[in-house]
């Protein structure tokens, strides 16, 4: 199967040096000699490392990238909702997991940076991924959302949360694992998001995203950040590596705004075209990423009410299926569905539920948070 236009994970400023570690740079990466795993962490005794629970040795060298890290990313795994919640399981949780992801999927090791499992207990997924957690720079190139795996901590959570939510265990130990990555990457509790707002998928699933807010609030509290710190929107900063549904979403609102494109969570050349002329026409400035910025977020995302129809609506009516309201459909028309939905998604956020969209209805819809929801 051909390569995607850019099913390439990669940006184009990196910083260089580990340590004493010798680089060589492979493409706009840097590769890594292979050097034997550190021993347990003293800063992080609670994550078990790869050599304690027994991963198998990469089949190639593991990659650091010099970006910086801006993001966490949450998954579910999709594995049954067990009630097996010892560390006995929790380390053959990870040696299956590393063999599904290096035997099936091709991958070099685990995907992801980090694994919870449905006892609470943390597990190093990726070699060297707690390493450069104690480092705080460098970050380990993963496999767990492509386009996102040079510039976001992916972390794996035991289970299947559609319709179900996980144990408080769980919950309790990503939290911990979270305020940890925020501290040592400079990140905060806005910088927490979803899976499927960087990629097509069901993961992180209905259920579990519907507590993304909550987990956020609880690492914000961890943190000792005050609210009013929380910026008013973090949008989902996505970019021409990013396939999502989010992507879509901007695709229907650069449509709206006169640009022909076709809604299909593609971020394609012609995209970059669109996107690149809707900024230079609003000064927005042009970044060679083709990134989303807040500014072109809120340039593009008009405001919304009962009386509102076309493409904006069927964007909104779009994400809101998608978020788990199976009685809403992509009609075009701001209908009773709809306006219940919406203020459904802005209670969960902690806006006003009065089913008008703003900026920061928006931003709660395409997967971003707002301050109102650190509030409460």
């Amino acid at each position: 199967m051909a390569l995607h236009e850019h099913e390439v994970d990669r940006r184009t400023l990196f910083r260089v040096g580990l340590g004493t570690a010798v680089a060589a740079v492979v493409g706009t990466e840097l590769a890594f000699s292979e050097t034997a795993e550190a021993a347990p962490s003293a800063e992080f005794p609670w994550i078990v490392d790869c050599d304690s629970w027994g991963a198998r040795p990469p089949s190639s060298p593991i990659q650091i990238t010099g970006n910086t890290t801006n993001k966490i990313i949450l998954h579910h795994m999709a594995f049954p909702n067990v009630t097996d919640y010892s560390r006995e399981h929790a380390v053959q949780l990870a040696k299956d997991c590393q063999d599904l992801h290096m035997d099936t999927n091709g991958w070099a090791d685990t995907g992801q940076h980090f694994t919870v499992s449905r006892g609470g207990y943390v597990m190093e997924g990726r070699h060297r991924s707690l390493e450069t957690l104690v480092a705080g720079e460098h970050q380990v190139v993963a496999a767990h959302c492509p386009g996102e795996n040079g510039n976001a901590i992916g972390i794996e959570n035991e289970g299947t949360y559609i319709t179900e939510t996980p144990p408080e265990a769980l919950l309790d130990s990503l939290v911990q694992l979270c305020v940890a990555v925020c501290r040592k990457f400079d990140l905060n509790a806005w910088d927490i998001f979803g899976h499927w707002d960087f990629r097509v998928t069901d993961c992180p699933g209905i259920a579990f995203y519907a507590q993304f807010p909550m987990i956020r609030t609880r690492v914000l509290h961890e943190l000792g950040v005050s609210p009013q710190a929380a910026p008013e929107r973090r949008w989902p900063d996505i970019w021409r590596f990013v396939d999502s549904p989010v992507v879509q979403v901007g695709q229907y609102l650069l449509d709206n705004a006169g640009y022909a494109l076709t809604a299909d969570g593609v971020f394609g050349y012609d995209m970059n075209a669109a996107l690149a002329d809707f900024q230079t026409t609003r000064g927005i400035p042009v970044t060679a990423d083709a990134t989303f910025d807040t500014a072109t977020w809120e340039a593009l995302a008009p405001p919304l009410d009962k009386h509102a129809t076309g493409l904006p609506v069927t964007a909104l009516q779009f994400m809101l299926a998608r978020k788990g309201y199976a009685e809403v459909t992509a009609s075009g028309a701001y209908d009773h569905a709809t306006m219940k939905a919406v203020q459904s998604m802005q209670h969960l956020h902690g806006l006003t539920p009065d089913g008008k969209v703003d900026l920061s209805t928006w931003c709660a819809v395409v997967g971003g948070s707002v301050r109102e929801a650190f509030c409460r």
